[in-house]
């Protein structure tokens, strides 16, 4: 089923001038919208962007959430005048959270709904599964994911992630925090496919730089719903359980956990991923107090939250603890969707650098070089995040990553890294790829 949402109405230039005039009132009420005044859309033909969304499937509670956010940006885009004067379709397609489905998704964007580009996905092995098509296809494809598959180099030129950082680059500058501050005898836990491989390879290395070491690498399937058989083989010598876990099955997991450990445990440094989208307040979830997590973007609202991430709070409908304004019980994954919110900012400033009309192989190349020639993003409401740098060899960005204590079920963050912390010399040069 094809859900459209945001679409102006197309019912003519007259029509459509009236409503972006009506829209350019409330508009400027707000310091971050600005005035539209005699401001008219070029063309009622609207841009079309595929969003690829796991409204099914392990990735379901990212996918309502990634399209929350997306439905929000492209609602917030559309009030001030679209892309280049042109309204914003917003075309979602569920891939299942799997990589033959959301190849076909890719497929179908290009042939029955004729989108400019796809948008969306975050796991990895639909990501690493819709990339081939979507090179073949020639169709931009701009993904909110994490995974190192993008920046690796090993995909296509037609592939992005712009709008949030990889996994490689989170663990490396994380690494030394970790290493002086909680230990550096390691066990790790991580799903048993790309996104997990990324943690497992990349944090091993990262700690041995630090003269620490890895004891033991629990892989699990990512499909799991009981994890205490693989819980005894963490080693009695681990200074620093680490943990990053995806799925309907997150909630269990860090709950055996607690079980497993009771009142003595070792440090543990997890990924919010392992709690996503959970209640730090739920029951059996006390033995977190004290612990570390990963942020990139803090679910709770700290002393010296920003203005832009106000403002993004509120135009998604989420309060200061992260979760749903609508109701305190739905938590949202905060650490992650921002990507959706800023990866749409990203492609509106390409499109209107490029010039870009339509999907012509003239005007998704300019698109394309267009975005590879991007070099920074500021700080600021597009960008509530934080300030990035980008990559356009590799088609990724850098920032900046927060590591969180759980105190009374609450995450508060204890350091940030630099943006520097986080880069690594290029794998690859997508941009001597051939459109």
């Amino acid at each position: 089923m094809t859900d459209v949402t945001n679409k102006l109405p197309n019912s003519g230039r007259r029509s459509a001038i009236k409503k972006v005039g009506a829209l350019a009132v409330g508009a400027a009420a707000s310091p971050f919208i600005p005035a539209l005044s005699g401001y008219a859309f070029g063309s009622d033909a609207p841009i079309k962007i595929g969003m690829q969304a796991h409204r099914t499937g392990i990735g379901a509670s990212y996918g309502r959430w990634y399209e929350r956010v997306a439905t929000a940006t492209t609602k917030l885009i559309n009030e001030e005048g679209g892309i280049n004067g042109r309204p914003v379709e917003l075309i979602v397609e569920d891939d299942g959270t799997d990589p033959k489905r959301g190849a076909e998704v890719i497929e179908k964007f290009a042939t029955l709904h004729k989108v400019d580009v796809a948008y969306g996905t975050l796991f990895s092995h639909v990501v690493i599964g819709s990339s081939p098509r979507a090179g073949e296809l020639k169709l931009p494809y701009f993904v909110v994911s994490e995974g190192h598959h993008v920046a690796s180099g090993k995909l296509n030129r037609y592939v992005f992630q712009p709008g949030i950082t990889d996994v490689k680059s989170q663990v490396i500058s994380m690494a030394p925090w970790v290493s002086q501050n909680l230990g550096k005898k390691v066990t790790m836990i991580y799903p048993d496919f790309a996104f997990g491989h990324d943690h497992r390879d990349y944090f091993s290395a990262a700690m041995k730089q630090q003269g620490g070491e890895v004891l033991e690498l629990i892989a699990i399937p990512p499909t799991e719903s009981s994890f205490t058989r693989y819980l005894p083989r963490i080693p009695r010598q681990t200074e620093v359980l680490y943990h990053v876990m995806v799925g309907p099955g997150v909630l269990t997991f860090v709950k055996e956990m607690g079980q497993f450990f009771g009142s003595s445990r070792p440090e543990i440094f997890g990924f919010i991923d392992s709690l996503e989208a959970v209640d730090f307040a739920t029951p059996q979830l006390e033995f977190l107090d004290g612990t570390h997590f990963w942020e990139a973007h803090p679910r709770y609202a700290q002393q010296n939250q920003s203005e832009f991430d106000r403002f993004y709070r509120e135009r998604v409908g989420v309060d200061e603890n992260g979760a749903s304004i609508d109701d305190p019980g739905d938590i949202s994954t905060y650490s992650h969707m921002f990507g959706c919110w800023e990866t749409l900012f990203i492609l509106k400033q390409a499109m209107e650098a490029s010039g870009y009309k339509s999907s012509t192989p003239a005007d998704k190349q300019a698109l394309i070089e267009a975005v590879e020639s991007m070099e920074k993003f500021e700080h600021g409401r597009n960008h509530p995040q934080g300030s990035k740098v980008f990559n356009g060899k590799i088609h990724q960005s850098f920032g900046h990553q927060h590591i969180s204590r759980v105190e009374n079920s609450r995450l508060n963050v204890v350091h940030t890294t630099s943006i520097e912390d986080g880069m690594y010399e290029p794998e690859g040069d997508y941009t001597q790829m051939p459109l």
